[in-house]
């Protein structure tokens, strides 16, 4: 039976000393299911049969989900899916920081399908050699096939048609990672306010038939841009250095929260609008209730947060590495008339936030961070550490290099003449002092059927 989910959805059985994890089952469920592999008592399994259903059990919209890797809980209710979001925070809390905390119910998404802005998927070559555009299977780069996918609207459908039928007409090959042969890798699509930034990712310096594309995106497409971005690494990142328009405007503005932005073919922006809108205003209000004068938005895209925590906080800089989008942020100013209110770096956080903290007054400065995957910089948090600002919201899409990071700035961690993080056996609930306590921890659903979930925590400096 199983008996509880794993943080990245999977059921786990105990059958004697062994721990099985058992992907696309739930809580309650009897399974029949085939062991893949085992190692030191742990073992990867693969359900066979569902002997008895469990009542949150749902039929799964995707007719490859289980196949592809996108979606790991699309078989739960949603209301199930929530709890083990937060379940998964809260247990990453305790695992990893030695944080004991109750962690609310995941706050919800509007939509639990079509909730996705933007479309990002890899084009390739199949067994047979014949052109294949999808979505990886879990842990591979084997490309699963697709025609559409629910968590996106339907102009992913009729983005991936256009792409079939060019590559198609016109002799255009997929991206083969073995050979490295071929010419295009990876779609991607922004969609921003009923306009959309197309990006061919091409391994070759030019985009064959551009035009032929171009006139194929518009019979789909009223307003659309083109752009080709050449990548010709062999890592996994999407995106290469060079970018060219092909057609249309270089970039879309959009209204979120009172604040017109920008947004171009690299520019972050939250997936889930309604989701994104929840978070920001959450961040904005933990900053004006804490009376800061002054806000330092980390890692801040395309400066939607600093624009908004500048309007209402007063006065407010952002620091990002990605010079397209440190523009976009710069294009704030004039129209949202925040000048000399919102002041956008680029760079580093690692280089900039140091120098700046100790450009501020710490009792009235408040500071947000919300970094990628592998979550903030160790001597980054040190310089938080040491600069005494007095509140700190931290958001992350991973649990786990956030409570990573969340204990190094309570002293739940502390770091060994090693480097090693150990848990400290003098961390009590209330904090430590000199160290920040843990005011408020809300994970948000801003990635449904999947396993990942956003989180936000609020510190307060004890």
């Amino acid at each position: 039976m199983v008996e509880s989910l794993g943080s990245n959805g999977e059921g786990i059985v105990h059958i004697g000393e062994t721990v099985y994890f058992a992907p696309f089952t739930a809580v309650g469920e009897k399974i029949k299911f085939k062991a893949l592999k085992v190692k030191n008592r742990i073992g990867y399994a693969k359900a066979l049969e569902i002997l008895t259903p469990a009542d949150e059990r749902v039929r799964p919209r995707c007719p490859v989900f289980t196949k592809c890797g996108g979606c790991q809980i699309q078989h739960l209710r949603y209301n199930a899916q929530l709890k083990l979001k937060s379940k998964t925070v809260q247990d990453a809390l305790r695992k990893i920081a030695g944080i004991e905390v109750n962690v609310p119910l995941t706050i919800k998404s509007d939509n639990q399908f079509e909730y996705r802005n933007k479309l990002q998927i890899p084009v390739g070559i199949d067994k047979s050699g014949r052109n294949v555009i999808g979505f990886y299977a879990e842990r591979s780069h084997r490309i699963v096939p697709v025609t559409a996918c629910p968590i996106h609207p339907d102009w992913a459908k009729d983005t991936i048609s256009v792409f079939s039928e060019y590559m198609e007409k016109y002799g255009v090959r997929g991206y083969d990672e073995e050979t490295r042969r071929g010419i295009l890798r990876h779609i991607v699509v922004r969609e921003v306010d009923g306009n959309f930034i197309v990006t061919a990712v091409t391994a070759t310096d030019s985009l064959p038939y551009a035009d032929k594309l171009t006139a194929l995106l518009g019979k789909k497409f009223k307003s659309f841009s083109l752009w080709q971005n050449v990548n010709a690494g062999e890592g996994n990142g999407v995106f290469g250095e060079t970018f060219r328009l092909l057609h249309g405007k270089g970039k879309y503005g959009a209204c979120e929260c009172g604040i017109r932005f920008e947004v171009g073919p690299n520019t972050f922006i939250q997936i889930n609008r309604s989701v994104c809108r929840k978070l920001y205003e959450r961040i904005v209000r933990f900053g004006t209730e804490s009376g800061a004068e002054a806000a330092i938005d980390a890692y801040s895209g395309g400066g939607l947060l600093t624009a908004m925590l500048a309007k209402q906080i007063g006065r407010a800089y952002g620091i990002e590495l990605v010079r397209e989008a440190s523009e976009c942020a710069d294009a704030l100013i004039a129209p949202n008339k925040l000048k000399g209110k919102m002041f956008n770096r680029c760079g580093k956080v690692e280089d900039v936030l140091p120098e700046l903290l100790n450009q501020v007054d710490a009792d009235k400065t408040f500071l947000t961070v919300d970094p990628p995957r592998k979550g903030v910089d160790r001597g980054t948090l040190k310089a938080i550490a040491a600069s005494g600002i007095r509140h700190v919201a931290m958001v992350s899409c991973n649990p786990a290099t956030l409570a990573r990071d969340v204990g190094i700035l309570t002293g739940s961690l502390f770091e060994t003449e090693g480097g090693e993080l150990k848990k400290n056996p003098a961390y009590t609930q209330s904090g430590l002092e000199g160290c920040y306590k843990l005011v408020s921890v809300q994970p948000f659903d801003m990635f449904p059927q999947t396993k990942h979930v956003e989180t936000l925590i609020c510190l307060e400096r004890k």
